[in-house]
């Protein structure tokens, strides 16, 4: 891909998301949002594989979908508020067609079956982009909208997302799509507290973009797409792939890893709640995900040569791991610690 174009993408992916985390108007929001959809679409398509222009039509029919619907849904508030705030979504009809379009711009159940289309369409250093910056902009408009929505609503997506998130993944080998469907089972949980603590969501977000960026930087360096590759991947990188283990066993949520944090604390609050059944009914579709996750981490570490793969032999390559993989390794596993540190500043 041309060097310019790469540029113009990557400025034009950081100047929507800024508009929209930072607008407080609906227009403006949706010009953020537009931006995004129009800056990721080259870049999905830049292998011009008939899966990739697949994927690219995909993602952008279905987000201009989702941007109509959030479109509709501001001129229908204004015009029976007089309000373009975000703030102040109050009429009952447009706060329902807002959950629908944020859901489909986040791939939450029943509206998910484009993001592991488009993820396994794309390179990863695109799905990286798609599961973590481009999710910015329309949970930022959740979570200011989070007290004018149905939390009924926002409850069953959640727990739709969570059980199809951890069912849907049980059965993948491509690492693309296993991600997706781990993305849309974090994404469950986050919707889960929105409603009751929007700052815990934000937690929850920030830490599953910690996690999401280094097995997919780690993926990328060792070129690993699917779990038959993975199995012959220990001997190019054992130290990567150590790493890559203990992240995805962060990714599960088990301690004392850092992704055992967010859970702890969303099923202390919604207990706080008195919401102990979807505290427990969450905490049990979870363990859906940890077969998958350990199915990942067994292949990447467990299985060591000389091992029964039928898979052709690559070419010897020996990454070097980088200094930001080393950084995000580190935050993404050993964050647990300081826990109390991080309660007191939300």
């Amino acid at each position: 891909m041309n060097p310019h174009a790469k540029l113009i993408s990557a400025m034009s992916l950081t100047i929507g998301t800024s508009i929209t985390i930072s607008s407080n108007h609906w227009v403006l929001a949706w010009t953020g949002l537009e931006i995004n959809t129009l800056a990721i679409i080259p870049l999905i398509s830049k292998s011009h594989h008939p899966r990739a222009i697949e994927a690219a039509i995909k993602y952008f029919l279905t987000q201009s979908t989702a941007s109509a619907l959030i479109l509709f849904s501001s001129m229908n508030n204004s015009w029976f508020t007089g309000q373009w705030d975000i703030t102040q979504l109050n009429h009952p009809t447009s706060c329902l067609i807002l959950t629908m379009a944020i859901a489909i711009k986040l791939g939450l159940v029943p509206f998910h079956f484009w993001f592991p289309e488009v993820l396994q369409g794309s390179s990863l250093t695109t799905a990286l982009l798609l599961s973590t910056l481009l999710k910015l902009p329309p949970m930022t408009l959740l979570i200011m909208t989070s007290q004018s929505l149905n939390p009924t609503l926002l409850t069953l997506l959640a727990i739709l997302s969570a059980l199809v998130g951890g069912w849907m993944g049980l059965n993948q080998t491509q690492t693309r799509k296993i991600l997706a469907f781990s993305s849309i089972s974090h994404l469950g949980w986050m919707i889960a507290i929105i409603s009751y603590n929007p700052k815990l969501t934000i937690l929850t977000f920030i830490i599953y973009t910690l996690m999401t960026s280094t097995v997919f930087l780690s993926l990328s360096q060792t070129k690993v797409l699917k779990l038959s590759t993975m199995l012959i991947s220990w001997t190019k990188t054992p130290m990567l792939n150590s790493t890559i283990m203990l992240t995805l066993l962060s990714l599960a949520g088990l301690p004392p890893l850092t992704g055992f944090m967010p859970k702890w604390l969303i099923i202390q609050e919604l207990t706080k709640q008195e919401l102990t059944p979807m505290a427990t009914i969450i905490a049990m579709l979870s363990l859906l995900g940890l077969f998958f996750y350990l199915r990942l981490a067994y292949h990447s570490t467990i299985t060591l040569p000389p091992n029964s793969s039928n898979h052709m032999k690559l070419w010897r390559t020996y990454p070097s791991p980088t200094t930001s993989t080393a950084i995000l390794t580190v935050l993404s596993t050993s964050l647990l610690p300081l826990s109390p540190l991080i309660i007191t500043m939300i």
